[in-house]
C-alpha cells in the first residue's frame, strides 16, 4: 500500500527529528530476512535505546538534510533498515553486530558518526565504544587512583615504622 503525501511528511519529519538528534547511525541490508526476524531485531533495538525504521531511500535522503548524518546520503542504496543511537554513541552498532553474528543475511553496509561515513567494517570499533555509565566509572577509577596511592604512601610511613621497631625488638630478645 503506497503512502500518501501526508504520511510520506510524516515519515520524514520523524526521522529527521530522530537523526537531529542521535549520536550515530548504522545502515545493514536486510534483504532474504524473515518477518519474524525483523521483529526480533526491533525488539533487541528497543532494549537497546536504537531507533530502527526501514524507510525509502529517497525519504531518507530527505530526512537527513541538515542534519550531520547528511553525508550518507549518496549510499543510500538497496533496501536498508537505518538504526540511530540515542542514549550512546556504539549501541546502534552493538544491536546491529550481534544481531548479524546470528542472522548472515543481515550485511552492514555503512557507519556514521559525527558528520562523517565510515565503511562498514567500522562497525567493530564503533561497536567496542563504553557506553555512558561504563565511560564514567573508567574516569571515576582514574580520578580515584592518585588519592588511593597518596593514602596508601602516607599509611606506609607509620607501617614502616611499626616493621622497624618489631624488628629491633625481636632481634633484642634473641640476644637475651
Amino acid at each position: 500500500m503506497a503512502l500518501t503525501l501526508e504520511q510520506k511528511k510524516s515519515v520524514v519529519a520523524e526521522v529527521a527529528e530522530v537523526a537531529s538528534s542521535a549520536f550515530s547511525a548504522v545502515a545493514a541490508e536486510y534483504r532474504g530476512l524473515t518477518v519474524d526476524e525483523m521483529t526480533e531485531l526491533r525488539k533487541k533495538a528497543r532494549e537497546g535505546g536504537v531507533y530502527l525504521r526501514v524507510i525509502k531511500n529517497t525519504l531518507a535522503r530527505r530526512a537527513v538534510q541538515g542534519t550531520e548524518f547528511e553525508c550518507i546520503s549518496e549510499s543510500l542504496v538497496g533496501p536498508l533498515v537505518l538504526a540511530f543511537s540515542q542514549e550512546d554513541p556504539g549501541a546502534a552498532a552493538r544491536v546491529i553486530k550481534d544481531f548479524a553474528k546470528e542472522h548472515e543475511l543481515l550485511q552492514v553496509r555503512f557507519v556514521s558518526v559525527g558528520g562523517e561515513l565510515l565503511p562498514a567494517n567500522d562497525i567493530e570499533r564503533l561497536a567496542s565504544l563504553p557506553t555512558r555509565d561504563q565511560a564514567l566509572a573508567m574516569l571515576m577509577g582514574v580520578m580515584k587512583a592518585p588519592i588511593e596511592k597518596l593514602a596508601r604512601t602516607l599509611n606506609e610511613v607509620p607501617g614502616k615504622l611499626v616493621r622497624t621497631v618489631a624488628a629491633i625488638r625481636d632481634q633484642k630478645q634473641q640476644a637475651a
